[in-house]
Parts: C-alpha cells; sequence; structure tokens
C-alpha cells in the first residue's frame, strides 16, 4: 500500500496512567484508507488501552486522536461512533436471549433512517432492521440470519454480528480487539475472508493480536508494543515470526517446545466406556476409553464442539457421567465432586479462565489460593490466615513470572496472559497426580505461550500425568507425547505424535478413517 494513502484515523502523544501502570507512554500511531494496520504486543503491553482511548471507553491522560484530518473529543463510544469507529471486543458485546436483529438495533433503533431529523418511530421497526442486516450479510458474506437468537449461535457467527453491527452503525473505521482469541481455526479462516472483502469495500481495520503468524497473513502494516510504547515498526513481506517475536518480547523467544523424550511409567488417569451428554442432553461422548500414564502428555486433538468440552468438564467433576468409569490414581472419581477430584490429585487449567478458573472480583493473592483456601496455612480455626495467604502470593507471583503492581489487584484488572499464570501458578504449584489442561494458551501472546509450555513439560518430567486439549493443532503436535483424535465424541486415533503429519491429523479430525 502507498505511504501516500489518506490517513482516516491518527493518535499522536496518547498517554494513559492507572495506579501502579503506565499503560500508554506518548504512543503515536495511524490508520490509511482501506488498510489492515496490526497491532502486535504481548498481554498487557498497552494494546487494548490504546484502543479502548480510541473508542471513548477510557479518556487518554494526553495527546490528541484526530480522524479524516480534524482532532476529535471523545467522551464515550457514542462519540466514536459518531466519527465512524467501530469496535469488536474480545469477549462479545451481545444478549444472548435476543435475536441477531434485536442486538444490533438495540442503542440504535432509529439509526437506519436515512435522514437523521425524521421523526422517531412509533414501534421498534424490526422487518426494516432486519432486512438491512441482510443485506449487510449477504454484502460482505457473512452469512447471518436476523431471526437467529444470538445464544444459540457458534462463537464465529457471534463475532459476524458484532461486525455486522459497527457497520450497521456505518462504521468506517473497524477495531477488532483479538479477534481469534476465542476462534477455531477454520473460524479464523472464515474471518480473514471476510477482512479481505471489507478491505475492499474500503473499510479500513485495526487488527489487535499476538498471532504472528495471522499478522503475517492478513496485515499490511505491523506496529509492535511493548511495556506502553510503540518499539517498532514493519511490512509483512520483510519480516518473520522470529523477527516479530523478538521485537514484541525483547529477548530471543524460542518458538519451538525443547523437551526431552518422555519417560510414562504407571496409569494416573484411565477412562473406560465414558458416556456424557451435553447442555441439551444429546450425547456429547459417547464410549470413550483412554489412559494417561505418569510422566506423559497426552494431547486431546479435534476441531471444537467435538465433546473435548464435556470431556474436561466430566473428568473434573464439572459435568454429570451417565455411564462409564473415571479412575485417578488407583481411585474411583467417577460422580466425585470437583472439590474431592482435586483433593485426590488434579490440577485444572480450565478453557474458560474468567468463567471457570478465576472469580474476577478477587484479588490474585486469593484466587491463588481457591483449591486450598480451608486447609493449613491458609486457614486455622475456621480463619483466613493472612500472613500466608500473603506469602504464598508473592512466592508464585515472582515463580511464575505474574505481571500485577500487588498481590490485591482483582483479577479482573490483569491482562489475559497474565490471568492465565495466576490459574497456572495455582494449579502447578500444588503437589498433584494429573494435569488437565483446556486450551492452556488461548489468547496468549508468544512469550506466556513459550512460558506455560515449559511449564507443562516441566510437570511431565517431574513425573506427573498431563492431558491437553486444544484447537491449536501445533500446540499438540509441539507439546504431545502421544495424541488421541477426537470426532464427534469418539476417539478415533491414538498414535505417537512423532509418527503422525499435521495433515494425518487433520483429515481424522474432519471424520476421515485411519488405516
Amino acid at each position: 500500500m502507498a505511504d501516500n494513502t489518506k490517513i482516516v484515523l491518527e493518535a499522536k502523544g496518547i498517554t494513559k496512567q492507572f495506579p501502579g501502570v503506565l499503560a500508554n507512554d506518548n504512543v503515536n500511531f495511524n490508520l490509511r484508507e482501506g488498510e489492515v494496520h496490526a497491532l502486535l504486543g504481548e498481554n498487557g503491553a498497552g494494546k487494548s488501552t490504546l484502543m479502548n482511548i480510541l473508542y471513548g471507553l477510557y479518556k487518554a491522560d494526553g495527546g490528541e486522536v484526530i480522524v479524516n484530518g480534524q482532532p476529535i473529543s471523545l467522551h464515550s463510544p457514542k462519540d466514536a461512533i459518531v466519527h465512524g469507529i467501530g469496535m469488536v471486543h474480545q469477549h462479545f458485546m451481545l444478549i444472548p436471549v435476543f435475536s441477531v436483529t434485536e442486538n444490533i438495533m438495540l442503542g440504535s433503533e432509529t439509526d437506519h433512517r436515512k435522514n437523521p431529523t425524521e421523526a422517531p418511530l412509533a414501534k421498534l421497526d424490526r422487518e426494516e432492521v432486519s432486512r438491512l442486516v441482510q443485506a449487510l450479510s449477504d454484502k460482505y458474506g457473512f452469512n447471518i440470519d436476523p431471526s437467529s437468537l444470538v445464544g444459540d449461535l457458534p462463537v464465529g457467527v457471534q463475532q459476524r454480528v458484532e461486525i455486522v453491527k459497527a457497520l450497521y452503525r456505518h462504521a468506517s473505521i473497524l477495531i477488532l480487539d483479538e479477534p481469534t482469541a476465542v476462534l477455531t481455526p477454520q473460524e479464523a479462516d472464515d474471518l480473514f475472508n471476510i477482512i479481505r472483502e471489507l478491505k475492499k469495500q474500503g473499510v479500513s481495520i485495526i487488527f489487535i493480536t499476538h498471532k504472528l503468524r495471522e499478522v503475517l497473513a492478513i496485515a499490511d502494516r505491523i506496529t509492535v508494543m511493548r511495556g506502553g510504547k510503540v518499539v517498532g515498526s514493519a511490512i509483512p513481506s520483510e519480516s518473520d515470526e522470529h523477527q516479530l517475536a523478538t521485537m514484541m518480547v525483547g529477548r530471543e523467544v524460542i518458538l519451538k517446545v525443547d523437551k526431552e523424550p518422555a519417560k510414562p511409567t504407571d496409569v494416573v488417569l484411565s477412562v473406560k466406556n465414558l458416556r456424557v451428554l451435553d447442555q441439551r442432553d444429546l450425547v456429547a461422548i459417547k464410549d470413550l476409553s483412554l489412559e494417561v500414564k505418569a510422566g506423559e502428555i497426552l494431547g486431546v486433538a479435534g476441531v471444537q464442539g467435538n465433546g473435548q468440552t464435556e470431556l474436561a468438564e466430566a473428568l473434573t467433576g464439572l459435568r454429570k457421567i451417565e455411564s462409564g468409569t473415571v479412575t485417578l490414581s488407583g481411585e474411583d472419581v467417577t460422580h466425585s465432586t470437583p472439590r474431592h477430584i482435586t483433593n485426590t490429585g488434579l490440577a485444572h487449567i480450565p478453557e474458560d479462565r474468567q468463567k471457570h478458573g478465576l472469580v474476577l472480583g478477587y484479588t490474585v493473592a486469593d484466587n491463588m489460593i481457591l483449591c486450598d483456601y480451608f486447609k493449613f496455612p491458609f486457614s486455622q480455626n475456621a480463619m483466613l490466615q493472612q500472613k500466608a495467604i500473603d506469602v504464598n502470593a508473592r512466592k508464585l507471583i515472582e515463580d511464575f513470572d505474574v505481571r500485577t503492581p500487588s498481590p490485591y489487584v482483582s483479577a479482573s484488572k490483569l491482562s489475559g496472559g497474565n490471568q492465565q499464570k495466576v490459574i497456572v501458578a495455582r494449579e502447578l504449584s500444588r503437589q498433584v497426580d494429573l494435569v488437565i489442561a483446556s486450551q492452556p494458551t488461548r489468547g496468549l501472546d508468544v512469550g506466556s505461550i513459550e512460558y506455560i509450555h515449559n511449564q507443562i513439560v516441566k510437570m511431565r518430567d517431574r513425573g506427573v500425568a498431563v492431558l491437553v486439549i486444544s484447537a491449536e493443532l501445533d500446540e499438540i503436535l509441539a507439546l504431545s507425547d502421544r495424541i488421541a483424535v477426537m470426532y464427534r465424541g469418539e476417539v478415533v486415533a491414538v498414535v505417537e505424535s512423532k509418527t503422525v503429519s499435521k495433515e494425518q491429523l487433520g483429515l481424522w479430525m474432519a471424520g476421515g478413517k485411519p488405516d
């Protein structure tokens, strides 16, 4: 893209301070017409803070925002929308029990009128909005049914609803905050096709991410942030993953998992003929059997939605088991409570860190004792022992490189990567026999991924059995000693990781039959 293309959005000298954190330090950034400008950086680098300022969610302490050559004042998202700026957040802002049409018109029920001076409508014109939504869907290839309930839609389609919502409000500048963090590889590919179509139609896009491969595939320009500052820029055709990773983290990053061959011993987890229902009472797991031994990592590969979530919930006591048996360290825990299974020797890194891994309103220190708060030294005579809790938190913060201003900051204030590190620190610092890690690096940057992969391998090398469930095939291949492939609630193949290709795994994941 030529350098003389019109600049539609510019941030000049943006500074934003939070208690104990300088989130943005004199940041300069611009966006050209009809381009994808990727903003790359580790979790906590200041990317989302900058975008929240551009969208009017935060007020900058210093600097200015310029749209189409004119300085603007942003006091709320409404101001941003007036200036053609739309934002799709990492965690979607949709109401599940509303239809697509109702979600899109919510808050702008009369915005579809060509003349904003027209009198307000006497009633909500759902049919007219539905027609406009369908037209946007057809124009950009979104394949959205305006009458569908949002809660019934897959995550990838919900994201398209968010994009249509911004376009419905006449956004010509679109901010996508970690747009692939919750998507499967197939959904991410669909999103990229949509982004390319938006570009053709002249929409300018800021793509916030930490995924190097995606940046190189979709961006026209790349700006890298670290520690609240812009530390460099790049053109995808002149860069590679290694260069970008080094710029992001400020040091050499090993993108490959370095581990010795496994030395498996006794079976720790034994699952036999497991049958589990999903939330609609349909069979999600049918007649599934597998084993995980001490000192090995068994990776579970599969396209999201083939029973992996229900498997993890059943093994950790979060979902009822209809039939079959689960044995942990020789004890039958088939119908045990989560606390009993945890006390038997389980560490669990859940798929959704915010819903199942943390109490967001609790402090970092309190989140780090959620498994053991009722035990000595954290509890004595039914009273929490604050000194012991403090000592534990400070040790784990240092040992697991959790970046927080204080142990007493609420977990909700941390970046996604640091929230995940709090969970990893809590779970992997305990004496356990089995680790179940579901999507352990989803939404994390390369530095955090490298760190968490190393921690998982360390557990294996200590003789712990590890079950990793991931939609990222690269992660499964990099971490696993053996791989179990799931398709429609069944294990269709179990293979040694060094004997199988990515293409073969992909074939089995799509329903192809093993030889």
